[in-house]
């Protein structure tokens, strides 16, 4: 429905609003009898139906017609119908006047309704999956993401709304997944993904187990041996176990590369002091050969019968098998680069979230907070995931991106100017800023936006920031630092951005504003080599 209707419809039923049929302004007496069961709110398609009878005069199968036209919503059979319905009035004695109001009542209202049959079915679907949803918020949300897990935007969608949910995503985990989603109960009250959990209610007592089966590359018989040693004989320690104890004939490299891209081995990789076991990622990789090495020995030498040298004791054979190849941690962008082209999504972090503070001076909302209105300019912000180009009717070329900035993914189009003008930013992976409007997508039952102007992350400092601000320690422009800042800075001058000089001693404080021959373009090389000379938190952005 659409918002307004609902909120008619509760104000209505609980006496704010006076009740009219259909409209304070437009009503009639005889649709009192039509309206009465909504409230006067023009609800179901029968309804419209009977006021087309009851007003002008149409036969059943010519209010069928008209619903089907409303549905429809094409202008030249609505101008057939509004004439019908017109003359249809007047020779049932109803002001022309009066029952043209109406009918633009019930074309607004026709375009949203069902017929009552579906809306009592829609209606108790809802109610029962808004229950589950408010009492046992995990276990259903692991069933949609299960019923769901094949479909990489809705999943991403979902996702968040785990997040802001305050639920626990526990990554994909070779000794705790299952092929589906699944709930585990909760044993503390930290998330491993890094998120803050708050909710305290006993309905919330289970977190939220990625299923393996939702890995790419990953098939569904692979999966059920993993799973089903391992009911058997027990949890995998380490990456050599896990290969020993696997058929690498279903689990081949391709499968053994995606679990660990996924972070699905995190649990048994080879801890790091103080660090995250996904930084341990590198490291698996490298020695997977050698793993599976190990593995495809140990099968050969059970097929010929041959005995361990130690007699078959299982904890030394273990012990002597592990031999890890250490190797330097994956940067951020390769572990989360692996995470989206394994899950479809990034799960423990995003690339967009080091710019997140930054880009919420420029963009007016996120994605899960679209709707579809065609009068409102908003400006959105996001990790450019896909593209294709396909040609028009007319010959010309039409750009379809889809962005994805955490929160949700959109789909969005470029026409031929736009996509000519802009083409040059359009590279994967690259975080763009858009500024458009939000429509209904028909064909996907989704959103789509029809963009205007797009940006890419310098592009959209340029165009917003208003200054940049170094905040300086006295020690660090003692000796040769105003020098060396001054070469840092030297490169990117000619930009039209200001800087200002925020400057500390214990003493005194003081701002100073540079003059015009310093404004820098507002670069992301510049940042990067700024927070290197200064530190992280020297380096701020001001968007006004």
């Amino acid at each position: 429905l659409e918002s307004g209707m609902v909120d008619n419809f509760i104000d209505r039923k609980h006496g704010r609003e006076e009740i009219s049929y259909p409209d304070a302004k437009y009503q009639h007496d005889s649709l009192k009898t039509i309206l009465e069961p909504t409230y006067g709110v023009i609800l179901y398609q029968e309804q419209v139906m009977q006021i087309a009878q009851e007003l002008a005069g149409y036969t059943l199968g010519g209010a069928d017609m008209l619903r089907r036209a409303m549905g429809k919503k094409k202008p030249e059979e609505m101008e057939k119908q509004r004439s019908i319905f017109k003359e249809g009035s007047i020779n049932n004695n109803v002001d022309p006047e009066l029952a043209m109001k109406i009918f633009d009542l019930v074309e607004k209202f026709a375009g949203y309704g069902f017929n009552k049959s579906h809306s009592a079915a829609y209606a108790l679907v809802s109610y029962q999956t808004a229950w589950l949803k408010a009492h046992y918020p995990a276990p259903f949300m692991a069933a949609v993401l299960s019923a769901d897990m094949d479909n990489t935007d809705k999943v991403v969608t979902l996702i968040e709304e785990c997040r802001e949910m305050q639920l626990v995503i526990h990554p994909p985990n070779i000794n705790r997944s299952r092929y589906k989603f699944k709930v585990s109960p909760r044993s503390g009250r930290e998330d491993p993904l890094g998120g803050t959990v708050q909710k305290q209610e006993a309905s919330d007592q289970y977190d939220v187990v990625y299923g393996i089966g939702a890995i790419k590359g990953v098939g569904e018989a692979a999966i059920e041996g993993i799973i089903a040693e391992r009911e058997a004989n027990g949890l995998y320690s380490d990456l050599f176990d896990f290969c020993r104890r696997i058929d690498l004939r279903k689990a081949n490299k391709r499968v053994m590369e995606s679990l660990i891209r996924a972070g699905a081995l995190d649990e048994i990789a080879p801890a790091l002091e103080g660090l995250p076991r996904w930084e341990s990622r590198a490291t698996m990789m490298r020695s997977l050969p050698d793993a599976m090495q190990a593995a495809e020995q140990h099968v050969r030498d059970q097929e010929r019968g041959q005995g361990d040298l130690f007699g078959g004791d299982e904890e030394v054979q273990s012990a002597t098998a592990v031999s890890y190849q250490q190797s330097k941690p994956w940067s951020e962008d390769e572990r989360l680069i692996g995470e989206r082209d394994t899950l479809g999504l990034y799960l423990t972090g995003h690339p967009i979230d080091q710019h997140e503070e930054e880009l919420s001076h420029i963009i007016t909302q996120r994605m899960n907070r679209l709707s579809s209105d065609k009068d409102k300019m908003v400006t959105l912000a996001g990790l450019l995931v896909s593209m294709r180009v396909v040609k028009t009717h007319t010959g010309k070329p039409l750009a379809i991106l889809v962005l994805d900035d955490r929160t949700g993914r959109l789909e969005m189009t470029l026409f031929a100017e736009t996509y000519e003008k802009y083409r040059h930013l359009l590279e994967k992976d690259a975080i763009l800023v858009v500024q458009g409007t939000v429509t209904d997508d028909d064909y996907t039952g989704g959103l789509r936006m029809n963009t205007e102007e797009l940006w890419n992350l310098d592009g959209a400092r340029a165009a917003y920031m208003k200054r940049l601000t170094l905040k300086l320690e006295q020690s660090q422009l003692q000796g040769n630092g105003v020098g060396a800042l001054a070469t840092v800075i030297k490169p990117f001058c000619e930009g039209h951005i200001p800087v200002r000089i925020h400057y500390r001693q214990p003493a005194v404080v003081a701002q100073l504003d540079m003059g015009p021959e310093w404004n820098v373009q507002p670069n992301s090389a510049l940042f990067q080599r700024l927070r290197e000379h200064l530190g992280e938190d020297a380096v701020v952005s001001d968007y006004g």
